[in-house]
């Protein structure tokens, strides 16, 4: 079970500059920072992935996009992440999960269109079956459901599941930066309670899932299985030729931007 607490305070005023995060604090003391967009329904809500924040590239065009056309938009950074508070170290996949529905909760209402890239993916799945009567529809960006189980645990040697669960924490090296990311035993373990493409995903909203062919990170696979577990019948998966597991190209984003608009209801 992921926590998503049902009391938290709002600190943000209107006057807070529009480049400094919102603050949600909870009840244990942890606080969740956050961008929100007012405008038309449904709100766009962005969910990134494992050790990214909501300063990269997708989210902040998505928000720049959304602004332009008057699209309600929600980008948040989980527990550990970002500028909200907590140890990068200390998280799991259900600590993460309930982020994403108490942000979603205490920021927005009505309907919702979730895109979650790589990790997000995972999350913005396990949100919308907590909010179901209110998701009008997911894009998954590289989504990686269940890495934790199939791209860490299965994929490590044994020597380092040796060292995992003897010293409950391993680094890893990272294509992206310099320093080594963690992977802890905990996210493990806590990742095997919320795998969700062992059965049928009972979501029936309008799926797009976009992948990279040359994806070194996540396999194109994965959006393929995804799209066979989820219920839904209206189901799309767009492969792309020579694209890599970030997705953030100019073509990307504008191949991104078409998408978010086809769910959101907006005709060109």
């Amino acid at each position: 079970m992921f926590i998503s607490w049902a009391r938290i305070v709002m600190t943000d005023t209107p006057s807070v500059p529009e480049n400094r995060p919102q603050i949600l604090a909870c009840p244990d003391g942890a606080t969740i920072a956050y961008h929100h967009l007012a405008g038309r329904p449904p709100t766009v809500v962005f969910l990134g992935g494992y050790a990214s924040d909501m300063t990269g590239s997708k989210a902040t065009f998505l928000e720049a996009s959304c602004r332009a056309s008057g699209q309600a938009f929600l980008r948040f950074d989980y527990r550990g992440h970002g500028a909200s508070s907590g140890a990068f170290s200390d998280g799991t996949i259900g600590l993460w999960a309930g982020d994403a529905v108490t942000a979603i909760e205490a920021a927005t209402d009505g309907p919702l269109v979730l895109v979650g890239s790589s990790m997000g993916g995972w999350i913005m799945l396990l949100a919308a079956l907590a909010l179901k009567p209110r998701v009008a529809g997911l894009i998954g960006i590289a989504a990686a459901p269940d890495f934790t189980e199939d791209l860490m645990w299965d994929e490590f040697d044994l020597k380092q599941r040796a060292a995992l669960e003897r010293d409950g924490v391993l680094d890893m090296p990272s294509d992206y930066d310099d320093e080594p990311y963690t992977v802890t035993m905990a996210l493990i373990e806590d990742g095997r309670e919320h795998l969700v493409l062992r059965e049928p995903i009972p979501l029936t909203c309008p799926v797009r899932l976009l992948h990279g062919l040359e994806d070194k990170d996540v396999p194109w696979t994965v959006s393929m299985r995804l799209a066979e577990a989820i219920k839904s019948e209206d189901v799309t998966v767009t492969l792309v030729k020579g694209a890599g597991h970030r997705l953030s190209e100019p073509e990307d984003l504008a191949r991104l931007e078409r998408v978010v608009a086809e769910l959101c209801g907006v005709t060109s």
